[in-house]
């Protein structure tokens, strides 16, 4: 791995030092789609399918810039991706896309929705629709202040995740202290939260007996990932030969469409009790994003679509990262302590409040988690479909191509980071040159970009803050360096089990 991103970096360097980017000369005209180099269809079949490509899809991206440069095209039957490793070209890129850019990453999850007749959320939607969304539910959740307004609420959801750290303790071989699959957990914290902000209520998901509805929940939010990578690497056709991945993505989305249902209906209730009193602030502590779209008289199908994307995006993205960050943290004491000394420094010595200014503003605890969503970003590759023929590095993508934004590889490129695999904080608190800005982007860029980052990054900080403060970290004795692998999400290769030492 380390050779090949080397190599990589030659590459990445041959271009972004170029005279004029994306341009092989005054005179030169842009080449087609059929100029840029690529793989057989054979030979990138096979490394899906026959060397665990699809497990490892964030490695090919670095492979796949060393063998070809900062892109290429393979095609996969009908379907024709164009591959883009190089910040510059990102940039060139996002800066070109229209008032409603369009994604097909997900269109598995798309055709769920057209069968079942279910309306889409804001991760499924495009065009006008995806953009009335969005701007209905950005003012509530991308504003500071706005992500702001729930630390109260997110303040009692960590307060039982460290109570439920504590219980787990033990519970398997190992050291008393050892807690096993920190992921597991995680994932009932991103759950009991996202619930919290969405709905206004607590699902017991941190109890020390779990919900068996919420227990199912959270198992199709991790099958669904795998059922969706399998579906989209076959042919429609495929689907009637091979029907288990397509069967499990439904069922999965049955599943958690079911969970979502009974509490939105829970909700319209208790709402239609009040509807003739005095709305409350929106932003003010306890107000609750489904009390807000049932004012907004959204259709109550479209509230469940929106009400059940958000559940799993706000499930998978704070486990990971949390799980990664702590995994990080046991392995680099030194870090540890220096973050765990600014938290008491600022906060206090019990770290119960939750002060979200002086939260934001510890710049340890903001460069490990931009350190570790750099190392470990949740989407490896994110895609776009143009909605008009555009210039790229030296190529004219036309309308409609399907473009691959490598965000793994070049969030590892030594050109940009050196040390592409080294777990370094500091490297954001000025330390060396600044990286490309579009080198990292763990939550997506304009339009696109994430709409719950504020909330994901809050919910971070104080779980990290609260941890630290009652915890030392360390990692399981014995253990093996554990690897990432690509989910749809990128995870643990295999469960991370950890030492949690009272302070």
């Amino acid at each position: 791995m380390t050779q090949t991103l080397k190599i990589a970096s030659k590459m990445f360097h041959r271009v972004l030092l170029a005279p004029q980017l994306g341009s092989k000369g005054a005179d030169s005209a842009p080449r087609s789609l059929a100029d840029i180099p690529g793989p057989s269809t054979p030979s990138f079949l096979a490394e899906l399918f026959f060397s665990g490509g699809l497990s490892r899809l964030h490695e090919l991206q670095v492979q796949g810039a060393a063998r070809f440069g900062p892109m290429w095209l393979a095609n996969f039957g009908t379907v024709r991706t164009v591959y883009v490793a190089a910040p510059a070209l990102l940039e060139q890129l996002l800066r070109q896309e229209g008032s409603q850019p369009e994604r097909c990453s997900f269109s598995p999850w798309t055709e769920h929705r057209r069968r079942r007749q279910r309306a889409c959320g804001l991760l499924t939607a495009e065009g006008e629709e995806w953009q009335r969304l969005r701007s209905l539910l950005a003012p509530l959740l991308l504003r500071p202040q706005a992500a702001a307004g729930y630390a109260e609420t997110l303040d009692n959801v960590v307060h039982d995740l460290v109570q439920r750290l504590r219980r787990q303790r033990g519970r398997g071989t190992g050291p008393s202290t050892l807690v096993q699959d920190v992921a597991g957990e995680f994932y009932k914290f991103g759950l009991e939260s996202i619930a919290a902000v969405l709905l206004g209520s607590r699902l017991g998901c941190l109890e020390a007996e779990v919900p068996p509805d919420t227990e199912t929940f959270i198992r199709a939010v991790g099958s669904v990932f795998v059922s969706t990578l399998l579906t989209m690497a076959m042919p429609n056709w495929l689907h009637h030969l091979v029907p288990g991945p397509w069967g499990r993505l439904c069922r999965d989305w049955d599943q958690m469409f079911a969970f979502a249902q009974q509490h939105v209906e829970r909700q319209e209730a208790e709402a239609a009790m009040r509807n003739q009193e005095k709305p409350k602030d929106d932003t003010e502590p306890g107000a609750h994003l489904t009390y807000f779209l049932f004012r907004e008289k959204l259709p109550a199908q479209s509230i469940l679509g929106n009400v059940t994307e958000l559940l799993l995006a706000g499930v998978d993205t704070v486990s990971n990262t949390l799980s990664w960050a702590l995994y990080e943290l046991s392995r680099h004491q030194d870090v540890q302590q220096a973050l765990h000394s600014e938290i008491t420094a600022a906060l206090g010595p019990s770290s119960d409040a939750h002060p979200t200014a002086t939260l934001s503003q510890l710049p340890l605890m903001k460069a490990v988690i931009k350190e570790v969503l750099r190392l470990y970003p949740v989407v490896p590759g994110n895609s776009r479909v143009p909605d008009k023929d555009i210039c790229v590095g030296d190529y004219i993508l036309p309308k409609n191509t399907l473009v691959t934004l490598c965000h793994y590889a070049t969030s590892r490129d030594p050109a940009q980071f050196p040390e592409p695999n080294t777990f370094r904080p500091v490297r954001w608190l000025g330390e060396g040159p600044a990286p490309h800005p579009f080198a990292s982007l763990p939550f997506g860029f304009g339009k696109r970009s994430c709409i719950g980052r504020r909330l994901a990054e809050l919910e971070l900080q104080m779980a990290l803050a609260q941890i630290l403060t009652h915890f030392e970290v360390l990692p399981e004795p014995g253990a093996a360096p554990i690897r990432p692998m690509t989910r749809t999400v990128l995870v643990p290769e295999r469960n991370i089990n950890l030492q949690f030492v009272d302070r």
